[in-house]
C-alpha cells in the first residue's frame, strides 16, 4: 500500500489529532509513535535506522498504513518522501517554538527523564532515547532543542517543492488535509486529542508506588 501522506512535523504538533483526522479521510491506519508501542520488531527496526543508519524495508515496516505522522517516522521524512514520491509532505507545527517547547517539556522530556517501569518500556527506550539525541545532541537543553525544532521546520520548507508541501497548525482543521488528499471536508468537528494533560494521564503508572 503506497503512502498517501508523509508527515514531516515533529511530535507535539498535533500529530495524534492528525492521525485520527487522516484515518477519517483515507479510511486507512496512520502510523504514529503510538503504533510502535508493543511492537518489538518495529522498535528494533527504528533503532537500527537511528543508531546505525540501516534503513528498513519501508513497504514491509509500513504495510497496511496509508500515512505517517509523528516520531519516529518524521525523523526519516526525506527517505519516506523519496520512497513515495507521489505523497504530499505534511509539515505540522505549533503557533510558536516556545509553545511547542512548553508542550514537549511537560510530556516527552518529562517522560524520558523517568526510570523505566517494565521490560517493554525499557526496550522502547532503546529507540526513543537515541531518537531524541539524534534530533538534538544537547537534548534536553531548552535553547538547543528549540533551535533544532526551528532548523528542522526550515529544512522541510526549503527542501520540499511548494506544490508538494502542506503546512498545518492546530486550529487549521480539515481544509489543508482535504486539499492535499483531494477529498471533501467532513461535516464533523476536527478531532482534538492527546493534550498535555491527557498525555500526562496516559503516562501515569498504574502502581502508585512507581515514579510519576
Amino acid at each position: 500500500m503506497p503512502l498517501h501522506l508523509v508527515g514531516a512535523g515533529l511530535g507535539r504538533t498535533g500529530t495524534h489529532s492528525l492521525k485520527l483526522a487522516i484515518e477519517r479521510l483515507t479510511g486507512q491506519p496512520c502510523y504514529h509513535m503510538s503504533e510502535v508501542f508493543g511492537k518489538p520488531d518495529h522498535v528494533d527496526a527504528w533503532r537500527a535506522a537511528i543508531v546505525d543508519g540501516t534503513m528498513p524495508d519501508w513497504e514491509q515496516l509500513l504495510a497496511g498504513y496509508g500515512a505517517t505522522v509523528d516520531w519516529p517516522a518524521c525523523a526519516f521524512w526525506e527517505q519516506l518522501a523519496d520512497a513515495y514520491p507521489e505523497a504530499p509532505v505534511l509539515l505540522s507545527e505549533r503557533s510558536s517554538a516556545d509553545v511547542w517547547w512548553t508542550s514537549m517539556e511537560q510530556t516527552i522530556v518529562t517522560t524520558l527523564s523517568r526510570p523505566v517501569r517494565d521490560a517493554q518500556q525499557a526496550h522502547t527506550r532503546t529507540m526513543s532515547a537515541p531518537l531524541m539525541t539524534s534530533f538534538c545532541q544537547q537534548w534536553p537543553d531548552r535553547e538547543a532543542v528549540i533551535d533544532a525544532y526551528e532548523r528542522h521546520n526550515d529544512h522541510v520548507r526549503e527542501t520540499v517543492p511548494a506544490e508538494r508541501l502542506v503546512e498545518w497548525r492546530p486550529g487549521d482543521g480539515w481544509a489543508p488535509l482535504c486539499a492535499a488528499l483531494g477529498v471533501g471536508v467532513p461535516d464533523e468537528p476536527f478531532p482534538h486529542v492527546n493534550s498535555t494533560a491527557e498525555f500526562q494521564q496516559s503516562m501515569r503508572p498504574e502502581d502508585p508506588s512507581q515514579p510519576t
